[in-house]
C-alpha cells in the first residue's frame, strides 16, 4: 500500500486532533522563549491558528503574521480572536513573502519536518528576521517516538499498514535541529526537550479523536471494516484494559532557538 501524502484541510478536525497537542508543547516552548511584550512575530506553518492564538494571549505582540500552504486551514485561523492582531496568508515556508529584517522573532511550530528543504526554511526565516532577533521551532520527535499517536502507528505497522509520514521525519531530531540552526548561521544556539501529556475522556474519544485526524483518518477510512474493527480492539487493549475512564497519553517534542547574528 502506497502512503498517502499528509493533507492538512480541515481546521476543525486538525483542532482536535493536534491543535490540543501542539498548544500543550507551546505552552513549554512559549515560557523557554520568554519573548517580551511588543515584538513583531512570524509564525511560519501557522495551520489552523492553534499556536498563534496562545502567542497572541501570552506574548503581548506588537503584530503577527502566519502562513501556511493550506486555505482551508487559514480560513479557520482566520475565524480565531487572534485574527485581531495576527494576519494569516497563503505563502511557501521555503520562499517568505517578506523583505529582510522584518521580525523580531520567527517560530516554526510542528513543522519543519513537512518542509522540502529544511535548511532554506530555516535561511529564509533567518533572512526575514532583524539582526539580534530570535529564530525557533519545535517538532515532535518522530524518530525517538515522541509523535502523539505513536501508539497508533506501531499497531498500524504490526498489521502490515503503511503510515503516513512527514517528508523529513530526521529534522525533528535534536542533532538535526543543532545542525540546521547552526548552518544558518544562528548564533547562541540551544535545544530542549519538551515532554506533555493530554487526557482523553474515554477510549471512545481518543478514538473517534483519530478517525478525523487528518495524518491517519484517510488510512483510516479506506481500510475494510474487519480491519479497522481489529485495529481498534488492538488500541483498545494497548491503552485501556477498560471501555471506561480516561486515557492519558505522552508526546516529546524537540525544541530549538538561535539568534541572527548582529
Amino acid at each position: 500500500m502506497a502512503i498517502d501524502q499528509i493533507r492538512f484541510d480541515n481546521g476543525a478536525a486538525y483542532e482536535r486532533y493536534m491543535g490540543k497537542w501542539s498548544q500543550l508543547a507551546g505552552e513549554v516552548f512559549l515560557d523557554w522563549l520568554a519573548s517580551k511584550a511588543g515584538l513583531r512575530w512570524l509564525d511560519v506553518g501557522c495551520g489552523n491558528g492553534a499556536f498563534t492564538e496562545m502567542l497572541v494571549e501570552r506574548c503581548g505582540p506588537v503584530s503577527v503574521q502566519g502562513i501556511d500552504p493550506s486555505e482551508e486551514q487559514l480560513a479557520y485561523a482566520r475565524t480565531r480572536p487572534a485574527s485581531r492582531i495576527a494576519q494569516f496568508r497563503h505563502a511557501d515556508a521555503m520562499a517568505l513573502p517578506f523583505p529582510d529584517d522584518t521580525f523580531d522573532v520567527a517560530v516554526m511550530p510542528l513543522v519543519i519536518f513537512f518542509v522540502p528543504d529544511p535548511a532554506k526554511g530555516v535561511a529564509e526565516m533567518a533572512r526575514a528576521v532583524c539582526p539580534g532577533g530570535t529564530v525557533a521551532a519545535y517538532a515532535w520527535d518522530m524518530p525517538g517516538g515522541g509523535f502523539p499517536y505513536e501508539a497508533l502507528q506501531s499497531e498500524m505497522r504490526g498489521l502490515g499498514l503503511a503510515v503516513p509520514a512527514p517528508p523529513n521525519p530526521d529534522a525533528s531530531k535534536i542533532d538535526a535541529l543543532q545542525n540546521l540552526w547552526t548552518g544558518a548561521g544562528l548564533e547562541a544556539v540551544e535545544t530542549l526537550q519538551i515532554t506533555v501529556q493530554r487526557t482523553f475522556a474515554d477510549f471512545d474519544d481518543y478514538w473517534t479523536t483519530i478517525l478525523g485526524g487528518p495524518s491517519v483518518g484517510p488510512t483510516l477510512a479506506a481500510m475494510a471494516s474487519e480491519d479497522l474493527a481489529l485495529l481498534k480492539a488492538r488500541m483498545r487493549a494497548r491503552l485501556s484494559a477498560e471501555s471506561s475512564g480516561p486515557i492519558t497519553c505522552s508526546a516529546w517534542a524537540n525544541a530549538v532557538k538561535g539568534r541572527v547574528p548582529i
